[in-house]
């Protein structure tokens, strides 16, 4: 399932995530006259998704991409969502 904004509704990338074996849940233009399948309640999981990409840019690292080596990049965004993992999970406990 591939979750998109209004602005990847074309039938171009409609076809290409079809053809890569996903699903698209896009929902449609308002100037569409065929509206695809759209389920409202996947949409909004999309929200978490945004939310965690916001908050992984506060740490100064990862939003100037200090590092060259993409393995070293990687470590760092796999340490700051631990991080936040922890985080909440300490709220909450």
């Amino acid at each position: 399932m591939v979750l998109a904004d209004k602005a990847y509704d074309a039938d171009g990338i409609r076809n290409l995530i079809e053809a890569q074996g996903a699903v698209p849940n896009i929902p449609a233009k308002s100037n569409r006259k065929w509206k695809p399948c759209f389920i409202k309640v996947l949409y909004r999981e999309r929200n978490l998704i945004e939310r965690f990409f916001s908050k992984l840019k506060h740490f100064r690292r990862i939003a100037t991409r200090y590092d060259k080596l993409a393995e070293n990049f990687l470590a760092m965004v796999q340490l700051a969502s631990m991080r936040l993992w922890l985080r909440s999970y300490e709220s909450t406990a």
